[in-house]
């Protein structure tokens, strides 16, 4: 979920308001990764498969939820030395209990634990937060932090320019040994845990080269002037630990985290980790990211800002461009660039989000002007339908994953080579106010699977738009066993959904979507 975008736009109006003004970090002691930890659990594993691919970085996908979310708790099962955690939003659900609670394990181990989490959704959890930072061997931050705890939304009118910059980035790391890096927050929807939403993401592991990178963004984002001590901000709790076992005994014993605990159990991944059997594709890896001062909007440098350098790293595409983004608002530049390859021979598709499918159908009036352009210069577009967890002959078509309603991954790769993981989404809000990261992988064999899903299982379980016979309207085509059906209209959608994007599509508010 993101920034509530009407409440963003309504504050615009009223920017000449007040500040809250946040109070001086005290309390904060400057802390960095460990470097030295060889000789742990996971430093004796892979260090010697490491020391085999010198300068390189080992990757592995989590399609996935089930595995995406084994992977951090076993990751913080074995962890002995540090793990250090950053999210943009960590629900207090089921999944949220169940992670928090392999951290306070780890620091009941003896392992040093920072939790970096951005304040933006934090609303409800301050009891618990206080109680996690409570223990002598958790640290909490809370990222750009609200001054007043029970009136978040009064902060987009009295302090609009401050809380509407968010840290939008995702890391797990544990022991500076392995990372998990993409574009799943911590939440039931994430990982197919509950009945709600589940969204179709992606996450790799990374071992080697590219950790270092990582565990050195994290140092680069705790120690900034956004990060704030929590405890200044959630209050104290002298109970927490009984707190906290109370909780977590109760979450345990509900029978939704049963069920969820044994489908985790029985997941691939469990056996590969725990028996050092975990495949990785040994690859180029380079982490890019955005300069935390980007909250303050104290850089305008390109070299601080990570599309720049992630369009530099990446390389212009010559053959092709397969793009999937959640919330996709090219703007007027990006537009014009993507129309540019299409013209030029690239073969551009992107899969989004139909206005149908989008847990923010507001972003829709930041895309839906654009499409009649891309189509004009030959871009195929791809919208995810509500039902995409199975197509009509009850197959799971796209990105090997068990979602049902929504996208969420972001993710795009260039000729077939080159791959970028992480919490971009191409969108105004990621490349001008969110702070975000992600791994630029030379990954012939992770790009190729992105290409195999656009020319087969995407189509599927996404409605295809296209310019209609009269050349100025549009239609949505919906491929099925039986045939091709197509509409005229958007798909699953009411009147009043229509004409809302179209009202706020004439607003002057891309820049916030």
């Amino acid at each position: 979920m993101r920034l509530h975008h009407t409440i963003a736009a309504l504050a615009f109006a009223v920017l000449a308001g007040g500040c809250a003004t946040l109070p001086p970090p005290e309390g904060r002691t400057a802390s960095t990764a460990l470097a030295s930890t060889s000789e742990t659990r996971l430093g004796r594993v892979l260090t010697p498969r490491v020391a085999q691919q010198p300068g390189k970085t080992g990757i592995h996908p989590l399609f996935e939820p089930h595995d995406a979310f084994a992977a951090r708790v076993l990751l913080a099962a074995a962890a002995e030395r540090t793990l250090d955690v950053q999210y943009y939003i960590w629900h207090g659900d089921e999944v949220g209990d169940l992670l928090f609670e392999a951290a306070w394990r780890a620091a009941e181990r003896g392992v040093r634990v920072r939790l970096l989490i951005d304040d933006m959704n934090t609303g409800g959890l301050d009891p618990v937060l206080a109680a996690l930072d409570a223990h002598p061997r958790i640290e909490v931050r809370l990222y750009n932090p609200f001054v007043q705890r029970g009136s978040r939304a009064l902060a987009f009118v009295t302090d609009f320019r401050r809380v509407n910059r968010r840290m939008h980035n995702k890391s797990f790391t544990a022991d500076n040994q392995a990372s998990v890096v993409g574009g799943r927050n911590v939440g039931n929807e994430y990982f197919a845990a509950g009945t709600g939403v589940v969204f179709a993401d992606l996450d790799v592991i990374a071992v080697g080269d590219a950790v270092r990178e990582v565990s050195a963004e994290f140092d680069l984002y705790w120690n900034s002037p956004s990060a704030y001590p929590a405890a200044g901000f959630v209050g104290a709790s002298p109970d927490g630990a009984a707190l906290l076992a109370a909780r977590f005994a109760a979450t345990r014993a509900d029978p939704d985290s049963v069920a969820y605990l044994e489908a985790v159990r029985r997941a691939r991944v469990v056996d590969q980790i725990l028996e050092d059997g975990l495949p990785f594709e040994w690859t180029t890896a380079r982490l890019v990211h955005d300069d935390p001062a980007k909250t303050l909007a104290e850089t305008t440098r390109p070299g601080d800002l990570l599309f720049p350098e992630l369009v530099r790293t990446i390389g212009r595409p010559s053959k092709s461009l397969d793009l999937v983004s959640p919330y996709f608002v090219p703007g007027e530049e990006g537009t014009a660039a993507l129309a540019s390859l299409a013209r030029s021979g690239v073969a551009v598709r992107i899969l989004t989000n139909s206005l149908s499918s989008s847990d923010e159908g507001v972003v829709h009036a930041g895309y839906a002007p654009r499409r009649l352009e891309l189509l004009r210069a030959g871009v195929r577009l791809f919208e995810l339908r509500p039902t995409a967890g199975r197509d009509d002959r009850g197959e799971k078509p796209h990105m090997g994953s068990s979602s049902s309603a929504g996208l969420h991954a972001k993710t795009f790769a260039v000729d077939r080579q080159r791959i970028f993981v992480g919490s971009f989404n191409f969108d105004q809000r990621s490349a001008l106010l969110n702070t975000e990261m992600g791994l630029v992988i030379g990954s012939p064999q992770l790009a190729g699977r992105l290409a195999e899903a656009f020319d087969g299982p995407i189509p599927l379980s996404a409605w295809e738009v296209r310019i209609a016979a009269d050349g100025r309207s549009l239609e949505w085509i919906e491929r099925r066993r039986d045939g091709e059906v197509r509409h005229s209209t958007e798909p699953g959608t009411t009147w009043s959904q229509r004409m809302k994007v179209d009202f706020l599509s004439i607003l002057p508010i891309e820049w916030l979507l």
